[in-house]
């Protein structure tokens, strides 16, 4: 049994953690830490684990307990704990912040995306684990990048729940704004470029194309929907055959032959993608849940090759059928 620890266990991304981690059939919840919840039981936060979870917030952490530590922090907090704690030889670490999402010679964290890095994940002791965003558009265009096809303007509009904000309430987050409303934010300079551009390196080392990104908040949970215009003189049927055979061995992803929606993803961890082109133009649709896909499904998976265990344990999730 993998003994599991989680810092920062009061947000999003944490309850949805607690909800994989304590149906996984190879997990074992040892503490969930949250200094400002610290004696609450976790249902006073996470009100859908009623039934399911009899944990409480401690601000203890015992370290030498656990074989692998989550991080749901704020950006900036995991890089703060690793410097100023001793952490076990032995101890995994999976960071959900964007603290080491770009290599560097500073830490030995390894960029956790499955479908690009699996092998070297089943490997390593660090995982930082990817952005909603940053997923759903690599995952529209990695098969490109492996045969060398992305050298011009790659065009990328996508559209986030409101659950992508974060638990804290804020001006753009309150119900009354966000229902039946739509908005631009963080046009041409979102955080999650440089990492999409280093994946898109690694498979294409002469990558050096602009990437014009405009992020939308949408009137809905939870959900990214991203559509991704680039050039290519392939025919349709040879694209579709290099995306299948890019992603064949991978559980989550699915190539759609019909055209996609939100729903057929939201409460799982799968990406649908699906690709259409006129002229030279194509249209790849790329749909994932921002909290699982996006966050702690994908968290989970890493915690899966980590440990040795056939990935969609603990991931078998449907969606609602309405």
């Amino acid at each position: 049994m993998i003994k599991v620890g989680i810092v920062g266990g009061a947000g999003y991304t944490a309850g949805e953690l607690i909800r994989l981690l304590i149906n996984h059939p190879d997990a074992e919840i040892v503490f969930i830490n949250s200094s400002s919840n610290a004696g609450n039981k976790i249902t006073d936060v996470h009100t859908g684990l009623y039934g399911e979870c009899d944990l409480v917030f401690t601000n203890e952490l015992p370290l030498d307990t656990i074989d692998v530590l989550f991080f749901c922090t704020a950006h900036g907090d995991t890089r703060k704990f690793m410097d100023s704690h001793n952490i076990p030889e032995n101890l995994k670490i999976i960071d959900l912040s964007m603290d080491y999402r770009i290599a560097g010679e500073d830490h030995e964290f390894l960029y956790g995306l499955p479908e690009l890095n699996r092998r070297a994940i089943c490997k390593t002791k660090y995982v930082a684990n990817p952005g909603c965003f940053a997923t759903s558009i690599q995952l529209g265009l990695l098969p490109l990048a492996k045969h060398l096809m992305l050298n011009d303007e790659i065009i990328v509009n996508a559209i986030t729940g409101s659950t992508g904000a974060g638990v804290k309430p804020g001006a753009t987050t309150h119900f009354s704004w966000r229902n039946n409303n739509m908005s631009v934010y963080k046009p041409f300079t979102h955080q999650h470029i440089p990492e999409i551009k280093q994946s898109l390196k690694q498979l294409q080392n002469s990558f050096n194309s602009d990437i014009v990104f405009i992020p939308y908040r949408g009137d809905f949970a939870r959900g990214i929907f991203t559509t991704i215009i680039v050039k290519s003189k392939v025919e349709l049927d040879e694209l579709v055959r290099m995306y299948k055979e890019y992603y064949e061995k991978d559980s989550f992803v699915h190539i759609v032959e019909k055209n996609i929606d939100l729903k057929q993803v939201v409460n799982t961890n799968k990406c649908l993608l699906h690709l259409e082109k006129q002229g030279d133009k194509l249209l790849i649709i790329s749909c994932i849940d921002n909290l699982l896909k996006g966050a702690s499904g994908q968290a989970v998976h890493n915690m899966n090759l980590m440990f040795n265990l056939e990935e969609t344990v603990g991931l078998q999730l449907k969606p609602s059928a309405f």
